[in-house]
């Protein structure tokens, strides 16, 4: 077999049933759906298909990956989409040669970043995979200068977070893309050419369950006749929301209401006999419109004073206010100064004096 003949490409729509059937047929793992940022390949040779390969969305958590790349868990979140998993490998019956799959593994890491740059309009800066050492142990990877960092603990992802014992750990390859990869992942500040939509960060249990404390002194100014939903809880989701990312009432309440119900209890949601129940976007927008800004400002700050002691620098940052004009007709501008490790804000100076 002539290795340089065998072309690698991405599938077209009328492939992906063929695709299917097969890694459903001779994978180990059986198919796998297409969710979010995916993009399958096809490996021919004279036409013929001999090899299938998967790279789809990252491994939320990865100790020994994590621990390799050097970055913060906060940073992980808004940095995930740079990294992408090589979570289907086949090499179809009949077409096992040498170095085949090697060869075949070296061709998608040449094509994969352009390809994820035309398909999502984002870069890729990493690969992963994970290998089932009772089954392989990774001697295609390795071949092809994959790097091990190490064995992941065997937990994996169920719809309530994560499986409570550990089944079966696996086997853990990076390929960089950069040879910087790391001190570019775990850097305090990302450079804006790996940037991703807006800053996220992520918000750990102990956060989620901590922040209505800081709210419960602020003056509800709602009626108390058919409240539903404590101001503490609203104004925490309203908090966490926008530290991850969120901007507006709608992407806030989409945020709500793809919390857990293990989230939602921390942030002490109300109760009913199906589970724990988030804010409407309408109760989001009243509150927040409704709510005095100096004292929801006051407590935000009180909760940097807890949470903000890891930033090593700072960063200034100054913001017009749309449509808020002083008695003078002048616009509004807020200054504010943001940590660079975890994305918060210290303090805020509002001024009015900018022409």
């Amino acid at each position: 077999m002539d290795l340089d003949n065998v072309v690698v490409r991405p599938l077209v729509r009328a492939e992906e049933g063929r695709y299917q059937s097969l890694m459903q047929a001779h994978h180990y793992l059986g198919s796998s759906p297409k969710i979010g940022e995916t993009i399958w390949y096809v490996a021919t040779y004279d036409q013929n298909w001999i090899a299938l390969v998967s790279f789809s969305a990252s491994a939320l958590k990865c100790g020994v990956r994590d621990r390799w790349i050097g970055w913060n868990f906060r940073h992980q979140y808004d940095r995930l989409k740079l990294v992408t998993n090589n979570s289907r490998f086949l090499i179809l019956p009949k077409w096992h040669f040498p170095n085949l799959a090697s060869k075949i593994l070296s061709i998608c890491v040449r094509r994969v970043a352009e390809d994820w740059l035309k398909t999502f309009n984002h870069p890729l800066l990493l690969l992963e995979t994970f290998v089932d050492p009772s089954r392989f142990q990774g001697t295609v990877y390795r071949a092809a200068n994959w790097t091990y960092v190490g064995k992941s603990r065997g937990f994996s992802r169920t719809r309530s977070g994560y499986s409570s014992n550990a089944t079966s750990p696996k086997l853990v390859f990076v390929k960089h893309l950069r040879r910087d990869v790391q001190k570019l992942l775990s850097r305090p500040i990302l450079d804006p050419v790996f940037r991703t939509g807006a800053p996220k960060m992520q918000i750990a249990a102990d956060h989620m369950r901590s922040l209505p404390d800081f709210f419960i002194d602020i003056i509800d100014p709602r009626s108390a006749s058919g409240r539903r939903h404590s101001l503490p809880t609203v104004l925490a989701i309203a908090a966490a929301a926008t530290l991850c990312g969120m901007r507006g009432y709608k992407a806030i309440h989409d945020w709500a209401s793809s919390l857990g119900q293990k989230a939602r209890r921390r942030f002490r949601c109300r109760r009913t006999p199906n589970g724990y129940v988030v804010p409407s976007e309408y109760v989001f927008r009243d509150v927040l419109i409704r709510t005095d800004p100096e004292s929801l400002d006051q407590a935000l700050q009180r909760w940097n004073e807890v949470y903000g002691t890891a930033d090593d620098s700072l960063a200034i940052d100054g913001k017009t206010m749309c449509n808020a004009i002083d008695e003078d007709g002048h616009q509004t501008h807020i200054m504010s100064v943001i940590g660079h490790e975890t994305k918060t804000c210290y303090t805020q100076k509002k001024s009015a004096v900018c022409r």
